[in-house]
């Protein structure tokens, strides 16, 4: 029962995780950078994705710009692109297989080794899912610091941390420790199966002993 509600807590903070990769993936708040000209009505700022990058006025319009082209995009961001659609593809894959697997779902109910492999796998892939999207949110955030910090950046052209790079923090996290809850309740179920196997099998041995003993008088 508590390997039970061990892997229904994991799911859940995987699904929770999950949800916030594509939130992440899809937010245009990346890198921010505000800025005001000689009057107030003027100030302007600046957001920028892995897809588009937008300026918002103090007016309340914002207008946004995808990107147009992929080869003319930097290194990191491509990048960045690949590792977060590989981290939402993975996760959505890690949710079915880890329904399956679950012991609170009948699917393969009849083989609780085979459903218990299952569900390790689902957990193994909300963990892959966790670490493409922390290794793609830091090295963002490092690039935004490196050029942040650069003695030749403009003022203007100077970005902080969005809102988007603490959105994938949070949501690596949650994915990473609920694959880790769900793959370790079924890892810890199979040892000690392993281990009543072993302690019921001596005990077999000597009832076989004296069933041969029995039918076989001398």
């Amino acid at each position: 029962m508590a390997n039970s509600g061990f892997q229904l807590l994991g799911y859940f903070l995987a699904l929770g995780g999950w949800i916030g990769i594509i939130s992440t993936t899809v937010l245009p708040q990346w890198k921010q950078s505000s800025y005001a000209g000689d009057a107030i009505i003027m100030a302007v700022g600046l957001y920028e994705g892995l897809w588009m990058s937008c300026a918002s006025q103090s007016t309340g319009q914002v207008q946004c710009k995808i990107f147009d082209s992929l080869l003319s995009l930097d290194v990191h961001i491509q990048t960045c692109r690949a590792l977060m659609v590989i981290s939402v593809l993975t996760g959505f894959l890690g949710i079915i297989v880890s329904v399956v697997g679950m012991k609170c779902t009948k699917v393969g109910d009849n083989n609780p080794s085979t459903k218990s492999m299952i569900a390790i796998s689902g957990g193994s892939l909300f963990l892959l899912s966790g670490v493409c999207t922390l290794v793609a949110v830091s090295w963002y955030a490092t690039q935004v610091s490196s050029h942040f910090f650069d003695p030749n950046t403009p003022i203007n052209a100077k970005y902080e941390f969005g809102t988007a790079l603490f959105v994938g923090w949070a949501a690596a996290i949650l994915m990473m420790l609920g694959g880790s809850f769900l793959s370790c309740s079924c890892i810890n179920e199979d040892r000690r199966g392993q281990q009543f196997y072993r302690q019921s099998q001596p005990s077999t041995a000597r009832e076989d002993e004296l069933l041969s003993e029995t039918s076989f008088p001398d």
